[in-house]
C-alpha cells in the first residue's frame, strides 16, 4: 500500500509520514531536497527527487498507489507578503497540484485517492459565524489562494480518482508552525491574547492532523472538502488564558494588532482574523479526535 507525499518534509508531512509508516504503509516522500532528506525520515521511508512542478521522474510511483497526499507549497510564514512573495506562495501550490494531476493522468493504474491540502483560510474572516464545509469561500488573499489551490488538482475526479480536500486549521506542534512563536512570550511572563482577543482560532493538535488524513485515505466513501480542525474552536482570548494556565503563567499582556502588523505586515491577518470552523463532515464520518479539547492538547505538547 504505497502513499506518495509531495511536501512530506514539512511540519504536517513529517507527522503524517510517521503515522503511515507505523501503520505499515510504503511511504514515498517527494522532495526537491532529496539528498538532504535521506536519513532524516523514519526507517523504510523512501525519498524521491522531483522538481516541484511536473510528474517527470515519479509517474511509476503513482501507478497503482493507494494515495497521493499533496502537502507541497511555499511556507506562508517564511517572510513578509510582498507582491513577489504572494506570487510565490500561489504558484508553488498550483505547480505542485498540477504535477499531481499530471501523474494521475499518466498512470496506467490510477491511485485510489488524491488528498489535497488547503486551509481554513478558504473561508476568509467570518466573525462569530459557525463555519462548516458548506460555507462559501472568502475573498481575501488567503481565501483566493485556497480556492485556486483546491481547484488545481480537482481534475483527478474526472479521471475516476477519489478527490479529498483537507482544510487545515492552526496546527499545534512544538516542531514548527505558529505555536512556538505564540508560546514564547508566555515563558517570559509576557503572554496574552493577540489583538482584541475576540477572533476565533480553528486549532488542531498535530497528532490529530496526521490521524485524520490517514482516516480519509482509508475511508473509501470520503470525498470533497473536510475541515481538519478540533471540534471545539476557541477565541484568541480563550486560547491565551488556557495556554497561560497550562504553563503556569499570566495571560494579561495582549499583543496590539498594530504591533503584529508592523512586525509581519499583511501576514498578521492569519492571527487577527480567524474562522469559527468546525469539523462537521469528519465527525459525521466517524472520526474520533485524540485531543478534542484545547487544554488536553496543550498539556500533551508541553508535558
Amino acid at each position: 500500500m504505497r502513499v506518495i507525499i509531495p511536501g512530506g518534509s514539512g511540519l504536517i508531512g513529517r507527522a503524517l509520514v510517521a503515522e503511515l509508516a507505523t501503520a505499515g504503509y510504503e511511504v514515498v516522500v517527494l522532495s526537491r531536497r532529496s539528498q538532504e532528506m535521506q536519513g532524516a525520515l523514519p526507517a523504510g521511508v523512501q525519498v524521491a527527487a522531483w522538481d516541484g512542478r511536473s510528474a517527470d521522474g515519479w509517474v511509476m510511483l503513482a501507478d497503482g498507489a493507494r494515495a497521493i497526499v499533496n502537502l507541497a507549497g511555499s511556507n506562508i510564514a517564511a517572510g513578509r507578503w510582498t507582491p513577489e512573495r504572494k506570487q510565490a506562495i500561489l504558484q508553488s501550490r498550483l505547480s505542485a497540484a498540477y504535477a499531481v494531476a499530471q501523474a494521475v493522468q499518466r498512470a496506467t493504474h490510477k491511485p485510489q485517492v488524491v488528498i489535497q491540502a488547503s486551509a481554513t483560510g478558504y473561508y476568509g474572516p467570518r466573525g462569530d459565524e459557525i463555519i462548516t464545509e458548506e460555507s462559501a469561500a472568502g475573498d481575501d488573499f488567503l481565501a483566493r489562494v485556497c480556492v485556486e489551490w483546491e481547484r488545481s488538482s480537482a481534475a483527478v475526479a474526472e479521471m475516476g480518482v477519489r478527490h479529498v480536500v483537507v482544510r487545515i486549521g492552526m496546527v499545534l506542534s512544538q516542531e514548527g508552525g505558529a505555536f512556538p512563536r505564540i508560546a514564547t512570550p508566555f515563558r517570559f511572563f509576557l503572554g496574552g491574547p493577540l489583538g482584541n482577543g475576540r477572533q476565533w482560532f480553528p486549532w488542531i493538535h498535530i497528532a490529530d492532523v496526521a490521524s485524520a488524513i490517514r482516516y480519509l485515505i482509508e475511508s473509501d466513501e470520503a470525498s470533497g472538502a473536510f475541515n481538519v480542525v478540533a471540534p471545539t474552536p476557541v477565541t484568541a482570548r480563550e486560547f491565551a488564558q488556557t495556554l497561560g494556565r497550562v504553563m503556569g503563567r499570566p495571560a494579561a499582556m495582549p499583543v496590539p494588532a498594530f504591533m503584529l502588523q508592523l512586525l509581519v505586515g499583511e501576514m498578521a491577518t492569519i492571527l487577527l482574523r480567524g474562522q469559527r470552523a468546525v469539523p462537521q463532515r469528519l465527525l459525521a464520518l466517524g472520526f474520533r479526535f485524540r485531543y478534542p479539547q484545547l487544554e488536553s492538547a496543550l498539556r500533551a505538547l508541553l508535558g
